[in-house]
């Protein structure tokens, strides 16, 4: 135990952020450089080392919490370095981008502030890349065998890691002219900058992992031949269909899916663009969608330039307690305010949209609601609620339906769906195709980047055990895992 007066004598701190006048006016990460440091041995003492540490099992990745908080406690940034790598491949995105589980699972939480676990994280592994400390792993000998990854997202890249350093020679496929996936398109600067997916692409190539970019599975190579050249295939591209909303009026100029919106906006601060073909600057923007990726969209109009930005959820708005059906240890439903809420904006709960409104050169001007409850387990409208916002930009942020079906890749390979869409898989994230794997949103649908790197690493070992017959790479979940944040 690090501390053990330390959750008596610490209260909860934060990281903290740039004054909101400052940071909406570059793209860079809003927190203050070196904010974290001079605080967060003393966060890393709170963690009571429980007998059992329910933080395992929030976290789907099986973090070691209490031993690279006691290291972090004593500023041994060497071997929390190693105790976080133990069983995350990339710390630095999930230190950045993760909902925090792990701390919704925090025994300390029962009746106090959770450790700020997310905070260590990212302290540690920051300090390990600037102690040298995170270096190339290439494997001691080759097996002989190759595997195609497609899909250059946490789960591709946590798997093309893994595949890698077991002595396989793997090559990642990417669609994109990048490589990163949504970490690289989706994710706005602002919450993290693309250099930390520069240096550990890095770290891959320097350990013998191939990319192939602008290469897409289905369309630019028929899949079957893919699956004749490698012994081996992992699918690991997401869940990127959009859901769409069917009102009258979608086809209205202005009205686009947020995977429209946000990636032009990262091209402009990667130097492919001068000014984003889909912009905010002097609009009026709606947001449909009370989620991450929503606010993402929020976060991207402030530095654009909105006139006005307005984000609609169709549910309730959340409580700030737990509610009596999200118990601890569970992860509840909180009412949660991003660094993109704190810039400004309106949200609007309990609002469905029913139709948009257009001027006479078929441009959205206008965004028609209609206030909505619960009865009876349905949501229905309230008569007499109805009335309009003004919306020059608007970005769909409502989920995705499943992975992409289009392309030819499901077909071509064969693969069976299941009931949701998503490509079915066994205990190995093997699917009815003989040698060809599924991780991340592909098998899962729609999740946390934490479940996306912890299925990535768990299909490693099912493909490492289909090329060898046995494998030493640990499996942290199994397909049908929820651990405690379903």
């Amino acid at each position: 135990m690090a501390d053990p007066k330390g959750f008596l004598t610490h209260e909860r701190e934060h990281a903290r952020t740039r004054p909101v006048e400052e940071r909406v006016k570059d793209w860079n990460e809003v927190y203050q450089p070196g904010s974290l440091l001079p605080i967060i041995t003393k966060q890393a003492s709170r963690c009571m080392d429980c007998g059992i540490p329910f933080c395992h099992n929030g976290c789907p990745l099986g973090n070691l919490i209490p031993e690279w908080n006691d290291y972090a406690y004593r500023e041994d940034w060497t071997a929390a370095s190693e105790r976080l790598h133990a069983t995350n491949n990339f710390p630095e995105f999930t230190g950045r981008l993760c909902p925090a589980p792990c701390e919704a699972a925090c025994v300390l939480g029962i009746n106090q502030q959770p450790v700020t676990i997310k905070n260590v994280e990212v302290s540690i592994i920051d300090q390990a890349w600037d102690h040298g400390d995170v270096t190339p792993q290439p494997p001691e000998r080759l097996s002989g065998k190759t595997v195609a990854v497609i899909g250059s997202g946490p789960a591709g890249l946590a798997a093309a890691q893994q595949l890698t350093r077991a002595g396989h020679t793997v090559a990642v496929y990417e669609r994109a002219d990048r490589i990163g996936g949504l970490l690289r398109y989706g994710i706005p600067e602002f919450k993290m900058e693309k250099r930390h997916i520069n240096r550990r692409i890095e770290q891959m190539r320097a350990e013998g992992t191939k990319f192939r970019t602008e290469v897409e599975i289905g369309r630019d190579l028929d899949a079957r031949k893919l699956r004749k050249r490698y012994d081996a295939v992992v699918i690991a591209a997401g869940a990127t269909t959009s859901r769409d909303l069917p009102a009258p009026g979608r086809e209205l100029n202005g009205i686009h899916f947020a995977m429209e919106y946000l990636p032009l906006a990262n091209k402009v601060q990667e130097g492919d663009l001068t000014v984003a073909p889909i912009s905010a600057e002097g609009k009026h923007v709606v947001v449909i969608g009370g989620g991450d990726t929503g606010a993402d969209c929020v976060g991207t109009a402030h530095r654009q330039g909105a006139l006005s930005v307005t984000q609609l959820e169709i549910m309730p708005r959340p409580g700030e307690e737990r509610a009596a059906h999200q118990p601890w240890p569970t992860f509840p439903m909180l009412y949660k305010v991003t660094s993109a809420h704190e810039e400004g904006g309106e949200r609007i709960y309990s609002v469905s949209t029913t139709h948009f409104e257009g001027d006479e050169d078929g441009n959205v001007q206008w965004l028609h609601l209609i206030e909505v409850e619960f009865k009876d387990g349905k949501l229905e409208q309230k008569p007499g609620t109805e009335r309009k916002i003004p919306a020059q930009l608007v970005t769909l942020a409502m989920g995705f339906t499943g992975t992409d079906q289009k392309n030819g890749l499901v077909e071509q390979f064969g693969v069976e769906l299941d009931e949701r869409g998503n490509v079915a898989r066994d205990a190995d994230f093997a699917t009815n195709v003989p040698g060809v794997f599924v991780a991340g949103d592909a098998g899962r649908g729609q999740s946390l980047i934490v479940w996306a790197i912890a299925e990535g690493r768990s299909a490693a070992r099912g493909v490492d055990r289909f090329l060898t017959g046995a494998s030493a790479l640990p499996a942290p979940i199994k397909p049908t895992d929820r651990a405690l944040t379903a």
